[in-house]
Parts: structure tokens; sequence; C-alpha cells
């Protein structure tokens, strides 16, 4: 699922298209903001409002493009005096391309896609304060209205069956919040606010890091490259966390996720994000199971749990020791292994 840098690096990608600062932010050097012309959906189960209709987004200009969560917010000004929004969240295999102007949905992983012009002088005022009774006359904008006006479309897929991804339609910020979990900011929290909402529970800090109540935007891959950075075991009581290590964990959680969304911006600059993945080669331990440690060269470990999985490095996370599978340690008992050293001698031993 993508995570906090990688819908930052969706965002700043839509926000330079949709709504730029200035003519030097904007991508095509044009800072007028965008319209919405239509939404073509592809997939029914896309969707999962009913009121305000879809329709009632169409012709609408562009005005703020933002990260909800995990969740892409776009901004469409105000109707009957509240402001809407079209929310998108990503879920695991949900993803953004940006194409040109009236391109055809992605075949068979396309779920809708979504046309944007230039707005045109004096448009504005005229669009953002439609009611939804009205949306039925905006929406009837034909195909080709705006070919030739710049911008492009903005497609929303799927690489999964299951249809997991969610696109809502929300009217006014007390709806908007209740796609919001709760969790706070991890850029902005600062220490004494952090070390208080991890001693409120006594869970792992895995899960703590991971818990969209607790923190906003941290998943799997990222939580595995803080610890890391920390040099904190992820199954450690977050009620046995000294002050030194609350401050420690804090500094390599903003450090980490401020490091790979400046990166993962540079690194698209004016192009479109085209692989946003949770596992990337630059990644110390996390999808790194059997790779050498960056740091002292140990074979990185893992804690595999239904679909998910925990890498670390034994050595310089746990004091050379390692964590219990879940699966392993209840298959082997006795036989599992508790250091490194002890792994090894079991593998020896199988290679007779």
């Amino acid at each position: 699922m993508p995570e906090l840098p990688d819908v930052e690096l969706y965002v700043d990608a839509l926000r330079r298209r949709l709504v730029p600062r200035d003519a030097a932010d904007a991508i095509d050097g044009d800072a007028r903001p965008a319209v919405l012309e239509r939404v073509r959906l592809a997939s029914p189960f896309l969707l999962r409002t009913v009121m305000p209709p879809l329709s009632v987004t169409h012709g609408r200009t562009v005005t703020s493009v933002r990260r909800l969560g995990k969740r892409v917010v776009i901004g469409l000004g105000l109707l009957d005096g509240a402001p809407l929004y079209l929310v998108m969240h990503l879920m695991i295999a949900g993803r953004l391309q940006w194409k040109k102007k009236d391109a055809p949905v992605p075949g068979r992983i396309g779920l809708a896609m979504f046309d944007f012009s230039i707005e045109s002088a004096g448009s504005a005022a005229g669009v953002s304060t439609k009611s939804a009774g009205s949306a039925a006359d905006v929406s009837t904008k034909s195909a080709g209205s705006g070919a030739g006006v710049g911008r492009g479309s903005l497609a929303f897929t799927e690489a999964s069956k299951k249809k997991r991804a969610k696109l809502h339609v929300v009217h006014g910020d007390e709806a908007l919040d209740e796609h919001d979990p709760g969790g706070a900011e991890p850029l902005s929290i600062d220490v004494p606010t952090f070390a208080a909402l991890l001693r409120a529970e006594n869970h792992t800090i895995k899960r703590t890091l991971t818990d969209p109540r607790v923190l906003s935007g941290i998943g799997n891959a990222y939580s595995d490259e803080i610890l890391f950075a920390a040099k904190l075991p992820p199954h450690r009581w977050t009620s046995k966390l000294t002050d030194e290590e609350i401050a420690r964990l804090h500094t390599a959680m903003q450090s980490t996720l401020v490091a790979w969304r400046d990166r993962l911006i540079a690194e698209t600059g004016d192009g479109w994000p085209e692989k946003v993945t949770a596992f990337r080669p630059e990644m110390a331990v996390h999808g790194k199971y059997g790779q050498p440690c960056p740091t002292c060269g140990s074979p990185v470990q893992r804690i595999a749990y239904a679909d998910h999985e925990t890498n670390y490095c034994a050595t310089c996370q746990n004091e050379g020791q390692l964590l219990a599978d879940r699966g392993l340690s209840r298959l082997l008992k006795g036989d599992w292994p508790k250091t490194l050293d002890q792994l090894e001698e079991l593998k020896r031993e199988r290679r007779r």
C-alpha cells in the first residue's frame, strides 16, 4: 500500500498539474487551475458514495490537492456553501497514472479516468457555486469539449481482482473528517506528544507505528526502515521504551519519511511517478530478507505473519538475537535458533 512518502509524491505531481503555485511551479508553465470536466467510471466497485452524485464534480475548478493519511484528496470548491472533495484511497494495488487529454481508460486494470482541462478566464466563480440539483447541466459536457486546451487525464488503476480501491465524493469538512482515522501527523508531531501516544496503550512498536489511529500514513515498509534507523527491534513493547529510545525513534521517523519523500519527488522531477512500490533497492531492510545489512553485513531477518512480513537486522536492532517467526518457531519449537550463529549452524546441518 502506498505510504506517506508515496502519497506525498502523488500529491506533489497532481498539485503541479492541477493547481500550481505559479508558472514556475506548473509542469506546463501555465499557473491557471485545472477544471475537472468529467469522471469516466469504468468500475462500479470503485465509487463508494451515492450522495452527492459523482456528476456534481463535473465542470468544477480544482482548488487544492492534499494528503489525508494514505488518501489523496482533491478539493473542488464550494457546493451550497460547503467544500466539495474527491477522496481517493489506493489501498494495496491502486495506482494513479497521468495520460494525454481524453485518453481511453486503461484496459483490464482501469477503474476510472478523470479528465482535466485548463480553466478559462472567469469560469471559476460560475462553477464553484453550482448546487447539487444543477449538476446535470454540467455533467453533459461532450467528450471533446476540452480538446486542445491543455492538461490531461488522470487514470485510477488497480492491478488486483479484489477491487479494494475506493473513491468517495465528500461534501463538507465534517464528512471529510470521517475519512480520517485520527492518527497524528508524523512530520509535525513533537517528542512529548509522540511519547504520550506511544505510552497510551501497550503494544509493540511495529504495531503502534502502523496504526492509523495513532500515526498517519505509516505502513509496513517505512516502519521497517524507521525501526532500523532507530536501532530498535519491532517487537519491543511501547511501555518499555525509555525517554532516550522514544526521542531516537521520533528522530528516525521524521528523518526517514522526509528523506524518502524528498528523494522520490526529486527523482520524479517534472515527470509522473511511474513506479510507486513498497520495495525499493535503496531501502536498508524492508524486502531484503537474506541480504546483508548495509551497516553490519549480517543477513536481514524476517517475521512472517499472514500477508505481512517484517524485516529487521538482528545484530543492529536486537543485540544479535533472532525474533521468533510465528509459523516457523511453532514448527521447530525447541529447535528454533535464538541467535544468528545458531541459525547458521542449523543451515549447515541441513546441508550435510
